[in-house]
This record gives structure tokens, sequence and C-alpha cells, in this order.
């Protein structure tokens, strides 16, 4: 039931672990990645992702075991689409405290952007997008519906294991009815990728405050999940509520040694968790 909504989010015990004992540099690589920090940002940028991750550690890891503990209670029986929302939103609000502490980080640095900065972001976005459509709009439709396919069950096998044959139908059935739609998704995302170079440029551009700049770029996440074309929003909520559907029915066509499985597997992350927020985090080196 959770692996279409937790799975993404953790890939195993040994990925939270390296999270946390590498994260920081992680973090740091990825975001230079997209944005070409400058030596002068450099010390700032690692010095605030060091102290999010710590504050991280120490404040949101217990919570976030005791709502592990949870769904590994629910892991062993069935499930119905309306369990599988509210474990869509009980995740979403259990991330949104370390999403919120990371923009006012992130506010914080929008002023020393500029051109080298926004060039960089430009050309990374091009390339997540030539790689979005190399992964999910290949021309043959029948390919495209077979790479679906084969996401999915990866997905799904992280948490409970080797799937059988019937249960591999269940999922082929559900993506080829799903309301999925991959144009419609590429065309939002390269409109954000858009408005979020924009909005970069305009609070730079007009010196905004912080207060400014936090709320534009809270405003930049919230349309992740509230997108402002008002078809899209309702195009969202169709496939929020469908998908919440399509999990329930992977969990309950699951065998009951295949949700032991996915128990063990939420035990290991709740135990992670658990051990990783009673251990202060390792200085940098």
């Amino acid at each position: 039931m959770l692996v279409l909504l937790l799975g993404p989010a953790l890939a195993g015990c040994s990925a939270v672990r390296l999270a946390y004992d590498t994260g920081p540099q992680l973090a740091w690589w990825w975001l230079d990645g997209y944005v070409d920090f400058s030596a002068a940002q450099e010390p700032q940028v690692k010095a605030d992702l060091r102290e999010l991750f710590a504050w991280n550690r120490q404040t949101q890891l217990p919570s976030w075991a005791a709502l592990l503990g949870e769904a590994e209670a629910d892991a062993g029986r069935p499930a119905t689409p309306a369990l599988a929302c509210r474990w869509a939103d009980r995740l979403r609000d259990a991330l949104q405290p370390t999403i919120d502490h990371g923009l006012v980080q992130a506010a914080d640095l929008v002023p020393g952007l500029g051109p080298p900065q926004f060039s960089a972001i430009d050309r990374h976005f091009a390339k997540v997008m030539r790689q979005m459509r190399e992964d999910y709009l290949q021309p043959d439709l029948a390919a495209r519906h077979e790479a679906s396919v084969e996401r999915t069950v990866e997905r799904v096998e992280r948490l409970y294991g080797r799937l059988q044959a019937p249960q591999r139908r269940v999922i082929e059935a559900g993506i080829a009815a799903s309301p999925f739609d991959p144009e419609a998704w590429a065309a939002e995302r390269r409109r954000r990728q858009i408005d979020t170079l924009q909005t970069l440029r305009r609070l730079v551009a007009e010196r905004a405050g912080p207060a400014e700049r936090l709320a534009a770029l809270r405003g930049l996440v919230d349309k992740l999940e509230h997108s402002p074309d008002p078809a899209y929003r309702a195009y969202q909520q169709r496939l929020v509520a469908y998908s919440c559907a399509f999990a329930a029915r992977i969990h309950n066509a699951t065998t009951p040694a295949q949700r032991a499985h996915a128990q063990g597997v939420l035990q290991g992350w709740r135990e992670d968790f658990s051990e990783l927020a009673a251990t202060p985090p390792v200085p940098p080196g």
C-alpha cells in the first residue's frame, strides 16, 4: 500500500544511513550541479546543508520513526484507497517542516545569485527535460507502457520483494488504465522551470527582502501540488485519487509473505531513524 507513496522517499536501509553519513556532501554535489555556486558562495551553502541535516536528525527523525511504526502495522492489513490517500497526506505533512527549514536557508542565498547561476540552472533544467522525455515519452506507445510498468515493478519490489506473474498483471492493467499524461506532466514541469527562473531573477533584480523571498519560494513549492492552471489542477486531483486506489490494489494483491517482507523493510527504516536520531552527526572532516 505504501510503496507508491513512501518508496520514492526511502529506497532502503543502506540509503537511509548513507543519507545521514554523507548527506550534506551529496546534497552539495547535487545542488552545485544545478546552480554552479561561486567559490564565495560555497562555504555558506555547505554550512547550511550541514545545519539542515543536523536539525532534521535531531528534530524530525524521532517522529518519522514513530510514523514508520504505524506504517509497519498497516502493511500487514488490507488497504483501501482512503487509507492510501491518508498515508500520502501524512507523508507530505511529515516532510513539510524539513522543506520549510530548507526554504528559509534558500531564501538567504537568493541575493547572491547572478547571471552565471541563472545560466547554470537553465542548462540543468534543459538537461532534466531531455532525460524526462527519454524516460517517459518514448515515441512508441508500447515501449512507453512497458517502461512505466518496469519502473512501478521495481518500486514495488523494493518494499514487497519479488513479484509473481498475477501481481505484475495487476500493475500492467493499472498502468494501462491510469490517467497519467506524460505530455501534460512535461509541459507543466517546463512551465514550473520557467516560473522558477523568472521568480529568482525578479527577486534579485528587485532586491526583495527576506520575507518576500521566503514567500516567493514557498509559492513555487506550493505550485508543485496546486497548479495555477485549473485544468492541470483538476488533472492532478484525478491522478492522486487514481494513484491511491492503484496503491491499494497492489497491496491487496500481495501475499502474507510479501506483506511480512514489507513490514521487515519498514522496521529496518524505523530502526535506522531511531538510531540516527540518538547519535550525534559526524563532524565535517
